[in-house]
């Protein structure tokens, strides 16, 4: 044990980390059943010998037992000891990880009388089937509404049920333009006439009409936007009706206009422009006084615009080279998605000025790809959305590349180094004290980080880079078991 290292700011985050560690041997691991501070990752281990998994289960601590009930590889007969277990969370969570659980164990918990464990049983493919139908008829609508959204290839008799079922929020979970999963389905014909009839459906089925024409006027009429939006993007809608819908109020519809195969370029210019002059930032749309129904526009406007750049339009995508000039971005995005374009058309969208246009077509062609390109597309990548994910990951740099990143003077170049496995231990050492925490946070695992700069990074400010340390398999057995003395564990 090191008397002269010093003492984690973040022990906590120490013994979590360790707790995940591959290799702390089996004595560390029973003392660290005793800690009861964080989420008790320790019962995720893979490695848990039946006796290990007894004492959890005695503990009754309630961060361990949920913990234990997500591990997926935890023995069936432990998983039938906890579905009996009064706490509902750590059954509900037996659901999430058993994937190759007996029968045995979802018929217990598909009656189960809280609503969290039956919620998790209608989210699961991996409940079986004639089980999870069962849910179907749950008392609880807002577990029928579950059921639906998540399961919409369930069988037609199951579907026909939530179609039909008396509350609204079930009906519209069953029959939307939305659905957790895909494919979406689509509704047995016989029932298309009542869903089109139900304001709450009406939406979503007006995709699988055969369109009249008396139909389609009636529908430009409805209170509902979304009603008006499905509508404009139908195939079989009129000119004079999709012209007229291109007039909409409701931004949602004019998307659908602009979205179009046969709307007229100078008629999609127009509405592209409209939509982008009419839209406000975010936090400019609520001001004192200002009515609901005029918030609410001002809302769909400004996500409209977001829309504007993301819609993924599939037949641009099976004609793609027309749009790769494109002048907008949803159009070159698709025209991206294509894996038929020729080389000058997929080297034009590697460098489109649009970033996301860019990376769609780097993940499309990455074979077509040189190391230069790799390279500025990843450093010029800055994601609107919340993900980890990022261009780099598709591509495989050479170890010149890698240690040049090193020394990058960005640090989300940087972070890119460890991925050479045979980093050099000074440079490995240098990434150990770089002034950006993401970027020792994924050093810390590296094998070929020196013992010392691994333990130094222990009492790192950041909690996330004192974890990483903690958790990784070159950590010393020494400073393992000293983490456990400082927590009296």
């Amino acid at each position: 044990m090191s008397d002269t290292a010093p003492a984690p700011v973040h022990l906590d985050a120490a013994l979590e980390g360790l707790a995940e560690n591959p290799a702390v041997p089996a004595a560390l691991i029973r003392r660290l059943l005793a800690h009861r501070q964080g989420f008790g990752h320790v019962a995720k281990r893979p490695d848990l010998t039946a006796d290990l998994i007894a004492e959890i289960i005695a503990t009754d601590y309630h961060w361990l037992l949920h913990s234990l009930a997500l591990n997926r590889h935890l023995p069936n007969d432990a998983r039938l000891r906890l579905a009996e277990h009064r706490d509902s969370s750590v059954r509900a969570a037996l659901v999430v990880g058993a994937h190759d659980a007996p029968r045995e164990l979802f018929a217990r918990l598909v009656d189960d009388p809280d609503k969290r464990v039956r919620e998790c049983l209608a989210e699961k493919d991996h409940v079986p089937t004639d089980l999870r139908a069962r849910l179907a008829g749950d008392p609880d609508p807002e577990i029928r509404a579950t059921l639906a959204e998540w399961w919409p290839q369930a069988p037609e008799k199951v579907r026909r049920i939530l179609l039909a079922d008396p509350v609204d929020r079930v009906r519209a979970a069953a029959c939307s333009t939305y659905y957790r999963r895909r494919p979406h389905p689509v509704p047995p014909a016989d029932l298309i006439p009542d869903l089109l009839a139900d304001p709450v459906t009406r939406a979503g089925v007006v995709r699988h009409l055969s369109l009249t024409a008396e139909t389609a006027l009636r529908l430009t009429e409805d209170p509902d936007n979304q009603v008006r939006r499905q509508l404009a993007e139908h195939p079989q809608l009129s000119p004079d009706l999709r012209d007229r819908l291109a007039e909409d109020p409701s931004a949602s519809a004019r998307i659908g206009v602009f979205a179009r195969p046969d709307t007229s370029e100078p008629l999609r210019e127009r509405i592209y422009a409209e939509l982008r002059q009419g839209a406000e930032p975010l936090t400019a749309l609520w001001v004192e006084g200002l009515d609901e129904v005029t918030f609410a526009r001002k809302v769909e406007n400004a996500f409209a615009v977001t829309e504007l750049t993301y819609l993924h339009l599939p037949w641009v995508t099976a004609d793609p080279l027309p749009h790769v000039s494109s002048p907008y971005v949803c159009f070159r995005n698709s025209a991206a998605y294509s894996q038929e374009l020729p080389r000058d058309a997929v080297l034009r969208l590697l460098d489109d000025e649009e970033s996301l246009v860019r990376t769609t077509m780097a993940r499309t062609s990455p074979h077509l790809v040189d190391l230069a390109t790799a390279e500025r597309i990843d450093r010029e990548h800055r994601s609107e959305k919340k993900e980890r994910w990022r261009p780099a990951d598709i591509f495989t740099f050479p170890t010149e590349t890698l240690r040049r990143f090193a020394t990058d003077p960005d640090p989300r170049m940087r972070v890119l180094a460890p991925r050479d496995a045979d980093l050099p231990a000074e440079l490995a050492e240098r990434l150990a004290d770089d002034p950006d925490s993401s970027v020792r946070e994924v050093i810390a695992p590296h094998p070929r980080l020196p013992a010392r700069a691994l333990i130094t990074l222990l009492a790192d400010e950041s909690e996330s880079v004192t974890r990483a340390a903690a958790a990784s398999p070159s950590l010393p057995v020494a400073e393992m078991e000293r983490l456990l003395v400082l927590a009296g564990l």
